[in-house]
């Protein structure tokens, strides 16, 4: 990958649409435990300080519950859970933060601990999944940009939302 083809329209990746504008794609950053993930700017909805959560009975355990987002209920999913990270102090009542994305007409508030910035990166620089990244990760990851001083994981969101999904 030494040399930049532009690309004249939007590229994919897994099994979602990645923006591009030319050469370069977007995606909204977020933390957890001083890790960079990112999301396709396109998929996002909304970005959420602190909400109140409502559990949902007999739900699987990465679902935090739901909450209320201007009349509509969106189904809060706790990604620290989902990759298997130790749960966040504070995290079951919503602290932190959430990034909303909109995936087949239903609304679902990612919890993160912290949304940082938008970053337009160029596409020649993405790199699939190096072998060393947890397989758990692996899974629900496109791939990676190797920054200056970060790795950025880009999540693929329909596979993290996906629980029918069986997990090795």
């Amino acid at each position: 990958m030494n040399q930049l083809v532009p690309s004249a329209n939007s590229s994919k990746r897994g099994s979602q649409e990645i923006a591009s504008t030319e050469d370069h794609e977007e995606f909204v950053t977020m933390f957890i435990e001083g890790q960079m993930f990112g999301i396709p700017v396109l998929m996002v909805q909304d970005v959420l300080g602190p909400q109140k959560i409502t559990r949902i009975p007999l739900a699987p355990p990465e679902v935090a519950g739901s909450l209320n987002l201007r009349g509509r209920i969106v189904t809060a999913i706790g990604v620290r859970m989902r990759l298997r990270l130790k749960q966040r102090e504070g995290e079951e009542h919503g602290e932190g933060m959430s990034v909303v994305v909109d995936m087949k007409g239903e609304l679902y508030s990612l919890m993160v601990d912290s949304v940082g910035e938008v970053l337009s990166l160029p596409a020649a620089k993405f790199e699939r999944n190096p072998p060393t990244l947890d397989p758990l990760w692996r899974e629900f990851s496109n791939g990676i940009y190797r920054l200056e001083d970060k790795l950025l994981v880009v999540l693929d969101v329909p596979r993290l939302l996906d629980f029918t999904r069986s997990e090795g």
